[in-house]
């Protein structure tokens, strides 16, 4: 067992973050095994803070499912999660203590719909918020995107194994985006969406942020950006396109050991990822927008 397993934070030692990789990949799994037995009568879906933002009864299993994956085999690590909040065990040392952050359905509108882009996102992060480990687990396109700090990234889809290279510079970029649930942000959004296009031959506006930045690594989207996002939106998703080769600008939100961003925070803050030169360009068409 190495460092990590057994509770003692070592840095980024490979054999330690291979181990969480693996165990990341299992916690996924285990979430996506929960989303692949969807039914459309058993969804019990309501919504949450608006009537396009939604919550299953699938969201909450595939959750529990994560987590006792995680607790079983680090029962001193913290655990934040998308619709459970955060768990910090009592009687357990800081040291070695990791933190998880899981969004156990990426994409909940497009799993009651039926539309095939969601999956279960499972990040780590050490002490010092340095993402180790990402893994999203995408059941409907039977495929597999992971990442660990300095280890590359892959995917695996319907069992073919690859290493993903990012995106390519070439005519006709496509550049990935979302829209928030709140009203005011979303007329926002929409209002500089010409602008962050120029130099761009399409947008796409998929549902699912985690899987926004795995095709930004594999090459699919040429950009990504979007403003108002959760950390459990983005921590596998964006770790996997750095990985890849892409440059990825976080939002600078407030730790969740702190409480997490307030809502007026959140709804302020962008994450950009691509290749440097698109990345600088639209964090420069952000900034004269704001200016």
């Amino acid at each position: 067992m190495s460092e990590y397993g057994n509770g003692t934070d070592t840095g980024h030692d490979a054999g330690a973050v291979t181990d969480l990789l693996s165990l990341a990949r299992q916690a996924a799994a285990a979430g996506a095994a929960v989303l692949a037995g969807r039914d459309a009568g058993a969804l019990e879906a309501t919504s949450k803070s608006s009537d396009s933002d939604w919550v299953t009864a699938f969201d909450v299993a595939a959750e529990h499912a994560v987590r006792a994956v995680i607790s079983g085999a680090r029962p001193q690590d913290v655990i934040t999660g998308e619709e459970l909040g955060t768990t910090t065990p009592e009687g357990t040392p800081d040291a070695g203590r990791l933190r998880w952050s899981i969004d156990p359905l990426d994409g909940t509108t497009n799993f009651i719909r039926n539309i095939v882009y969601y999956g279960t996102s499972v990040a780590v992060a050490d002490r010092s918020g340095s993402w180790l480990a990402g893994v999203v687990h995408a059941p409907a396109l039977r495929r597999i995107y992971w990442a660990s700090r300095d280890g590359g990234a892959w995917v695996s889809e319907d069992g073919a194994v690859r290493r993903l290279g990012g995106p390519t510079a070439g005519r006709g970029k496509l550049l990935g985006t979302g829209f928030s649930y709140d009203p005011a942000t979303r007329s926002a959004q929409v209002a500089e969406l010409g602008d962050l296009l120029g130099g761009y031959g399409d947008v796409r506006r998929l549902g699912s942020a985690a899987l926004d930045l795995c095709l930004v690594a594999d090459g699919g989207l040429d950009a990504y950006t979007e403003r108002g996002l959760n950390e459990h939106d983005f921590a596998a998703g964006a770790l996997i396109a750095e990985e890849a080769g892409a440059v990825v600008h976080r939002p600078a939100l407030r730790s969740m050991l702190d409480g997490g961003p307030t809502e007026a925070e959140r709804l302020t803050a962008v994450l950009t990822a691509g290749p440097p030169d698109l990345v600088a360009a639209l964090e420069d068409r952000r900034a004269a927008e704001s200016a």
